[in-house]
């Protein structure tokens, strides 16, 4: 009995998304979605007001950037790593990959609302998830190609649970926040 590897590397993210990720979003308010748990925190702001060395983005509103990174990286709230599981962890690579439409963090148009963020989450996971779902195991053994700069040689299999890493690990980040903005000190 052969494994099915498309539906073990989809149900690991689909599992976490479906159970922990998703409904730990539910009721997201904008005050919460734009939290700063500490000073100089990089967040999604209105165009022009900025407090990181760039500010990207195509709306009205960008995200808080630098290159490099600084060291050491500075916080980020709840808005910012939703920009940037939306954008950099998805999108980029379900265009990259599965023909999406184009993602990358200068022309996003980035959510002014937790229930936009919401919704533009809530697709880029079914998009990215369907091009999994339709992905063959001869695919999963392909390199991913030039469209991954550091992957570029490594098989589909190592991008796609890569995906799986870095949407739980930001996806946990986010549900941290929300922790701590439920229980944060008021007065």
């Amino acid at each position: 009995m052969g494994i099915d590897w498309i539906h073990q590397l989809h149900d690991q993210l689909d599992r976490y998304w479906q159970r922990q990720l998703r409904p730990r979003l539910s009721g997201l308010a904008d005050e919460e979605y734009f939290w700063e748990p500490v000073p100089g925190c990089w967040n999604v702001r209105r165009r022009g007001e900025g407090t990181a060395p760039m500010a990207i983005g195509a709306g009205e509103f960008t995200v808080d950037v630098a290159i490099p990174d600084p060291d050491p990286a500075p916080v980020t709230t709840i808005a910012w790593r939703l920009a940037h599981i939306i954008v950099g962890v998805l999108g980029d690579r379900t265009a990259n990959h599965f023909g999406g439409a184009p993602a990358d963090y200068d022309s996003f148009v980035y959510a002014g609302t937790a229930d936009e963020a919401l919704a533009q989450l809530d697709n880029a996971y079914q998009n990215w998830s369907a091009g999994v779902r339709g992905l063959s195991v001869e695919d999963l053994a392909r390199p991913c190609g030039p469209a991954e700069e550091s992957w570029e040689d490594a098989p589909m299999t190592q991008l796609v649970l890569h995906i799986n890493r870095e949407t739980i690990h930001h996806g946990a980040e986010v549900c941290l926040l929300r922790d701590l903005y439920l229980h944060r000190a008021v007065g």
